[in-house]
C-alpha cells in the first residue's frame, strides 16, 4: 500500500481501503479483521481505485462519508499501532463532565 501518511502517521491508502471495504463499524471489528478488510479492498480495487471510490462517496454523501472516514482512520490507527502503544484517544485523561460543559 502507499506510503503517504497523514499528519497522525496513519496511511492514507490503508484508510481509503478500509473505507471502501465491506467491513462495518457496527461489527466492532478487531485489529486482525481491520487489517484483512483493508488488504482485501486494496487488492480488489488498487490504491487509485480505492481513492476514486472515496472521492465519489464524499461527492454524493459527504456527511456519511465523513463519519465513515473518521471510523476508518481510528480503526486503522488501532490496527497498525505498535504493540503496547495507546490507540487514538487512549492514554490521555478525559475531561471531567463539568469541563466538557464549560
Amino acid at each position: 500500500m502507499g506510503r503517504m501518511m497523514n499528519g497522525r502517521g496513519v496511511s492514507v491508502a490503508r484508510c481509503d481501503a478500509l473505507f471502501v471495504s465491506l467491513l462495518q463499524p457496527s461489527q466492532h471489528p478487531g485489529a486482525q479483521q481491520v487489517r484483512q478488510a483493508a488488504a482485501a479492498a486494496a487488492r480488489r480495487f488498487g490504491e487509485e481505485g480505492c481513492a476514486g471510490q472515496v472521492a465519489e462517496e464524499f461527492g454524493e454523501h459527504p456527511e456519511a462519508a465523513a463519519a465513515r472516514m473518521g471510523w476508518a482512520r481510528q480503526a486503522i490507527a488501532r490496527a497498525f499501532a505498535p504493540a503496547g502503544s495507546p490507540g487514538p484517544g487512549e492514554g490521555r485523561p478525559r475531561p471531567h463532565a463539568a469541563e466538557r460543559a464549560a
